[in-house]
């Protein structure tokens, strides 16, 4: 589904909340031609939003081993969206798909087993994606070269991807921007209850994305903090998305451009947003030196903490909060994974009254919007 394609039952949209969904939203309404004022409670930097701490891989096998089905398949459907996507915006963004490389050391060689076992399940329950690799250190140190012959064994999960999440953000803020029918509201911190949609001088829909700023009205949300690192890293020349499993923290390293890699690992259920401890950054930084040993000499460019928005199953949703009021929320640690497949989710809504995908991906908390929504836009 593009902008193009877009046939709007509605003329004007205000969107809450200039994360990732509620770029996302306002540019692909915006650019079908609806009139869209977009308010944010921080500043145009996106400071608070969740989606600027993150890695931005885009793995739906690799995660299986943590998300569901329905995740799964949402994060194969935004590998080929991304793109589309990404081709309608302002300014370029940095997007690969060279796949995903899952190393051990010797000593966790068990749980390599079990996570193989895991997905290779994966692929038969979701067929669509590409088979999963054995390889042993010649098809390692044909992948990664700088590598060397340092690990015996591991996996490679084919076509799998990743873009720059803070590049990705000033290029749809760029797009905004340059939008004649978009309205930017900076330290505008508003809710749903500020606005009667539907009624004269008020927009026809308000779609809520604040993650956990809506909370006030969505009390079953709560934060998952994660950590992750950043490092200027010259002597590492590593070319995909590596990760290395450990018992404890599954270990990931995301090469950005200009020698950047983001280094990760850590999920705890906590709203804590104090910063890093000193143990969860020692393991972290130990364990991508395990990985390669030019991480000696990074310089550490920033630590970071945030809270991620997650729903009591893991999975995202959306749902109605009055009439015409639309909440978008849930995206949990998947967010660029499965952005695209939410976006056209909440499209199909919005145009149809229903969601095909909702149903194709297996998610019944958004399948039974559909009854709400066309008693919500049935004049």
């Amino acid at each position: 589904m593009n902008s193009s394609s877009l046939a709007l039952p509605f003329e004007s949209v205000a969107i809450l909340g200039a994360g990732l969904m509620g770029r996302l939203l306002a540019v692909t309404l915006a650019q079908a031609g609806c009139k869209v004022a977009l308010h944010e409670a921080g500043s145009s930097d996106a400071e608070g939003a969740a989606a600027r701490v993150a890695a931005a891989m885009l793995a739906p096998l690799a995660e299986s081993a943590v998300a569901p089905a329905p995740l799964v398949r949402m994060g194969h459907h935004a590998l080929t969206r991304w793109p589309q996507l990404l081709a309608t915006l302002a300014e370029p963004v940095f997007f690969q798909r060279e796949g995903t490389l899952v190393l051990w050391h010797r000593q966790d060689a068990a749980e390599a087993q079990r996570l193989a076992r895991v997905l290779q399940g994966t692929c038969q329950a979701v067929p669509e994606l590409p088979a999963m690799q054995s390889i042993d250190a010649a098809g390692i140190a044909a992948l990664e070269p700088s590598l060397g012959t340092r690990f015996a064994q591991g996996l490679f999960l084919p076509q799998e991807g990743q873009l720059d999440n803070r590049a990705l953000l000033v290029s749809l803020l760029a797009t905004l921007q340059a939008l004649p029918n978009v309205a930017l509201h900076w330290q505008s911190a508003r809710q749903p209850g500020d606005f009667r949609p539907g009624t004269p001088g008020q927009p026809d829909w308000v779609i809520d994305c604040r993650g956990l700023g809506a909370r006030p009205q969505w009390r079953q949300l709560r934060g998952v903090r994660g950590e992750v690192i950043r490092v200027h890293a010259p002597e590492v020349r590593l070319t995909r998305p590596t990760r290395l499993v450990h018992p404890r923290y599954p270990l990931y390293i995301a090469p950005k451009p200009g020698d950047l890699y983001v280094i990760g690992a850590t999920e705890i259920e906590s709203e804590d947003m104090s910063p890093a401890s000193v143990r969860s950054t020692l393991e972290l930084l130990s364990a991508a030196y395990a990985v390669h040993s030019g991480f000696a000499e990074a310089r550490i460019v920033e630590i970071a903490t945030q809270c991620r928005p997650t729903l009591p199953d893991n999975l995202p949703d959306a749902r109605l909060c009055g009439p015409r009021m639309l909440q978008v929320n849930g995206l949990y640690r998947h967010g660029f994974m499965i952005a695209p497949a939410v976006l056209d989710i909440v499209l199909e809504l919005l145009q149809e009254g229903r969601s095909p995908l909702a149903a194709h991906f297996g998610l019944p908390g958004m399948r039974a919007l559909d009854k709400m929504i066309l008693e919500t836009t049935t004049p």
